[in-house]
């Protein structure tokens, strides 16, 4: 049955591009061209990107100006390619939380607990549940301070925030200039590398970039001293931690698994990602450009504002406050500081989200609203706020039988490096007795 992931299906528009994709291979067995790497694939899109012909809600009470109905830079990188968009799915309101509740709307259903209603994770909220339910097989989403990671984490998905500025969010209603990214949910390490390859301008053919990514190499796992370690959930950390040495165990050995990979644990400081995650979790760079953006192009949405997101919002500093603009010189100071992460590790790993998704019938009290979208954010937000590409993937299941999912976070700049690394870690996981 439905799980609630869209908040619009384009019936007849997913049709017409399903018919177009069928004419295009027809025609290629017939000894026409190949089809383009992504025709046919049947995508979701988050309902902060502008299409063709649709309107946007951006997770708002109140359809948004016309203008924010054509197609986003990645939306017609997609098109070009011959890609059935499904529909568009929900989100946060204005994306600006991680929990994944919507109550203009309502909140996608996690399919990983049938019996409970628990959150999906936010703010591409129906873009992981899109993937469950088999309507799509890769979801658009943007992430901020986790907004991909985070639902691809709860849903036992993939998700992959690219490196801040390697692909235009032209199109997109932004929540942060500073630190919004475009990507996508894909239900496979191997997925998400297609999907890069198919769409970066860089690279442009995804099966000699898979083969490249998929060659073995020696992997230093850099695992960060840091509160966000230490304040995982017990059962999620035991999961997290027999991956780890699982991934340890592999040998060039050609009578072990025949990954060819030799991985190393690296112990590091980790107190530059704790500072990092305090000073997003303040709010004084999202939350202050994203209300100025309302004050410059939406104003008469403010009032519309549930008060779980309006409540952040409109006490949010302006941007040319002390308070913004001393954020902003400590977030350029932190990444600056960021390249010293990797002097000894090629990745670093984190959790991917620190307790169990919690029911959404909790999550009526305010201050329990809080501290759960809090603790949602903090193990991804720092990779955001420090520049970093970085990627969740599902490595096992709580007590509870919800996924657990794995961060792997590389250097700006290195998401080639970083989805070679998910897909290592993917086959020699699936490979492991």
């Amino acid at each position: 049955p439905p799980l609630g992931a869209y908040k619009l299906v384009d019936e007849d528009g997913a049709r017409a591009a399903a018919r177009s994709a069928d004419r295009a291979f027809e025609a290629h067995r017939k000894g026409g061209s190949e089809p383009a790497p992504l025709c046919g694939i049947p995508v979701s899109v988050k309902d902060l990107y502008g299409m063709d012909g649709l309107p946007t809600w951006a997770g708002t009470a109140r359809q948004l100006p016309d203008r924010w109905s054509s197609d986003a830079w990645l939306v017609g990188r997609l098109r070009q390619q011959g890609a059935v968009f499904v529909g568009k799915t929900h989100t946060v309101e204005l994306a600006y939380a991680g929990v994944g509740m919507n109550p203009h709307w309502g909140t996608p259903r996690n399919a990983c607990d049938r019996e409970v209603h628990r959150i999906p994770g936010g703010s591409s909220s129906g873009a992981g549940v899109s993937l469950q339910e088999g309507s799509a097989v890769v979801a658009l989403g943007t992430d901020t301070g986790g907004s991909i990671r985070i639902p691809a984490s709860m849903t036992g998905m993939v998700g992959h925030k690219t490196t801040k500025g390697r692909w235009p969010t032209d199109g997109v209603v932004p929540l942060s200039h500073t630190l919004d990214t475009v990507g996508a949910l894909t239900r496979s390490a191997a997925d998400a590398a297609w999907f890069f390859a198919s769409v970066d301008p860089r690279l442009g053919d995804p099966a000699s970039f898979l083969a490249d990514a998929s060659t073995p190499r020696p992997w230093r796992i850099g695992v960060p001293r840091c509160e966000l370690w230490d304040g995982c959930q017990d059962d999620i950390a035991t999961v997290l931690e027999r991956a780890l040495n699982t991934l340890v165990d592999a040998r060039s050995d050609p009578h072990g698994s025949g990954t060819g990979t030799d991985w190393s644990l690296v112990d590091l400081d980790g107190d530059l990602l704790d500072r990092a995650a305090d000073l997003y979790l303040t709010g004084a760079i999202a939350g202050a450009e994203c209300l100025a953006f309302l004050r410059a192009e939406l104003p008469e949405w403010i009032p519309l504002l549930h008060p779980i997101v309006g409540s952040r919002l409109t006490g949010a500093p302006s941007l040319d406050s002390p308070t913004y603009l001393e954020a902003r010189r400590r977030q350029n100071e932190m990444a600056g500081e960021a390249a010293a992460l990797f002097e000894a590790a090629d990745i670093l790993v984190l959790p991917g989200h620190l307790d169990t998704p919690a029911p959404v019938s909790e999550l009526d009290d305010p201050a329990r609203y809080r501290s759960v979208n809090q603790r949602a954010l903090r193990p991804t937000c720092c990779g955001s706020l420090l520049g970093l590409c970085a990627l969740t993937l599902p490595v096992g299941s709580d007590r509870a039988g919800m996924p657990v999912g794995l961060q792997l976070v590389a250097p700006a700049g290195a998401d080639e490096a970083l989805l070679a690394a998910a897909l290592s870690v993917e086959r020699r996981l699936a490979d492991a007795p």
